[in-house]
């Protein structure tokens, strides 16, 4: 009996090994079958193609917001909101030695702006492509002020028959709150230090005061003068001037019988009027039909980028990595395109602590926000550079108030000549409530054991002393700012009191009054950081130094992505109310610019002088 009992035995462990790897098996294909369903289609890059630069939305230094949203909106084939510049830039370089890149088409339709410095690195990488001998091509209905900047580098620069170019200038038009506030009795107790430093003029003026108009006309004037070089570079001495296109518009269309496309064509901003077929033809015999025989063989910019970054993987160089830090400064942990103290602090230890990372280049593209967020941040650059690595920060079209106190940190400070930065100033706001209350009924009263007790209630009037200390804490807090910034530029206090006083400054304004260090692109930057550490060229890599998603977020993201993608459709894409709200964008961006802001002490080192 034993033989056969081991027999049954031996057989039964055999069946139930084999039913174990039976279902690895199964489960390893399911996983996989999984992860193919949900892995993102790349496209093949054809042998012969146009890459396509079709940028969407704004064009910034960091994706706002949770990479999960980011991921159900493309899986449902929203526009993207926003565009990575250095995602524009690569592609290009790229495509500068790709033998399968014959043409650059330029597709600006679905862009939005984002600052000149912005613009300017865009247009610099088009340049550069150029010199490879490969043509450049840009197409549209109609091209706004940004638009045209980028597309003005180009070869051929086609307009719709029935387009326009439509270039304005540039303005700084903000929205005044003082006569709603009045209307509803609150009252913003405000304390500031810096002649020109206007943030809080929205609460306490229903106008632009004079310093505000004076200090704002200059910077305005500052890029003005940038974006008309940039495209008298661009297009050449034989077209019109930019500025006298835009001053005499009205005239040249009364002239014309009111056809725009025709006047961009007279005034040489444009090559010619042709329609987007006759364009699509005239690619098609450079490179070919794509497989449907529906347009011209092309890969856009992000299927490109997907298909040739993985060749290029983090080898075992050294690195210089890059911090962005992108939008409001405030206190604690924020998602990419806010600036949290902790979060932007927790990718500067990354740098420091990673031995790999040689030097660290701070890419800013920030009006500032809390000072003690701001201090926080600034600590931890020094903390960069005492460990011995070098720290360079590159402005890109805002880098003033807080976003210049933590440049200041640096051994170098780059700015493009457009970058608005300065504002070295500060200020504090206070709203109380009590005439909003007593309207309705309702009073405060009650007793203290000290003149402070619930002094600082917003439905108690300020008194003077709470006033005092108010003031006194911002003109303190100046003077931290001033101090540093004459220590970092070693120059006086008085030096820097003088350029100081909260006034903004083109970068190309900057530089002569001694607050940045050279003038230049982000790629000449990182070639900064390079030279200090001691790495040439081929020496080293670039590492973006960012939240890294867990294997569970990864996952989780997948998943709902799938789910975004099963349900698209179901949601209407618009509706009224949201474009009822546009109407009150305005006020809505600066109560919500204004209700984000939460320095422990309320104060402030911010700038409210972004354009695009």
């Amino acid at each position: 009996m034993k033989p056969i009992v081991r027999f049954f035995h031996f057989a039964w462990r055999a069946l139930d090994a084999t039913r174990k790897v039976l279902h690895l098996t199964l489960l390893l294909l399911i996983f996989l079958l999984i992860v193919a369903a949900l892995s993102p289609h790349i496209p093949p890059i054809p042998q012969k193609a146009a890459l396509i630069i079709a940028p969407q939305g704004a064009l910034v230094e960091q994706l706002a917001g949770d990479p999960f949203e980011r991921a159900i909106a493309e899986a449902t084939g929203q526009e993207r909101p926003e565009t990575l510049v250095r995602d524009i830039v690569e592609a290009i370089d790229e495509a500068k030695s790709d033998q399968r890149i014959h043409v650059l088409v330029l597709d600006l339709s679905a862009m939005a702006g984002g600052g000149l410095a912005k613009l300017e690195e865009v247009a610099a990488a088009i340049r550069d492509f150029k010199t490879t001998g490969k043509k450049v091509i840009a197409y549209g209905e109609m091209f706004d002020q940004a638009q045209y900047y980028i597309a003005a580098n180009a070869d051929e620069l086609y307009l719709d028959p029935q387009g326009v170019v439509l270039i304005q200038g540039y303005g700084y038009y903000r929205t005044f709150l003082k006569g709603i506030l009045d209307k509803l009795a609150i009252d913003v107790n405000i304390f500031r230090a810096g002649e020109f430093k206007s943030y809080t003029e929205q609460f306490s003026r229903t106008d632009m005061s004079e310093e505000d108009r004076q200090a704002s006309l200059s910077w305005l004037n500052a890029l003005w003068n940038q974006y008309q070089a940039g495209i008298a570079n661009a297009r050449g001495p034989e077209s019109a001037s930019i500025g006298a296109y835009a001053n005499e518009f009205a005239t040249a269309v009364r002239a014309q019988g009111g056809d725009l496309s025709a006047v961009a064509l007279d005034k040489g901003l444009v090559t010619a009027l042709k329609t987007r077929r006759e364009v699509e033809e005239e690619i098609k015999a450079i490179v070919g039909e794509d497989e449907d025989k529906h347009s011209f063989s092309s890969v856009v910019h992000w299927d490109y980028l997907a298909a040739t970054r993985p060749a290029k993987a983090l080898s075992r160089k050294d690195r210089i990595g890059i911090v962005v830090l992108a939008g409001q400064i405030l206190d604690g942990d924020h998602a990419p395109g806010t600036i949290g103290s902790e979060s932007a602090s927790r990718l500067l230890r990354q740098a420091l602590d990673d031995e790999e990372v040689k030097a660290v280049v701070l890419r800013i593209d920030s009006p500032g926000g809390s000072m003690f967020a701001s201090e926080v941040i600034r600590r931890e650059i020094e903390a960069v550079r005492a460990a011995g690595k070098p720290v360079i920060a590159s402005m890109s079209s805002t880098a003033a108030s807080g976003g210049y106190y933590v440049a200041m940190a640096a051994d170098e400070i780059w700015a493009s000549p457009a970058t608005l930065t300065g504002s070295i100033g500060v200020f504090g706001v206070f709203p109380t409530i009590e005439r909003s209350l007593e309207k309705i009924g309702i009073t405060t009263d009650g007793v203290g054991t000290t003149p402070l007790a619930d002094a600082l209630r917003p439905d108690r009037t300020l008194d003077q002393d709470a006033r005092d200390i108010l003031q006194s804490s911002v003109e303190h807090a100046y003077r931290v700012f001033v101090n540093h910034v004459a220590a970092a530029r070693e120059k006086s206090f008085q030096e820097i009191d003088t350029v100081a006083q909260g006034r903004v400054w083109a970068g190309v304004d900057a530089a002569q009054n001694g607050l940045v260090d050279k003038l230049g692109l982000y790629h000449e930057a990182v070639g900064a950081a390079a030279q200090r550490a001691g790495l040439k060229e081929d020496e080293y890599e670039l590492e973006y130094i960012e939240p890294a998603l867990g294997w569970r977020q990864a996952l989780a993201m997948q998943v709902q992505v799938l789910a975004a993608r099963v349900i698209e459709g179901l949601v209407p894409e618009q509706s009224l109310f949201a474009n009822t709200r546009k109407l009150f964008a305005p006020v809505e961006r600066e109560l919500t610019q204004f209700a984000r802001l939460s320095d422990p002490k309320q104060l402030y080192y911010y700038c409210a002088c972004e354009v695009e």
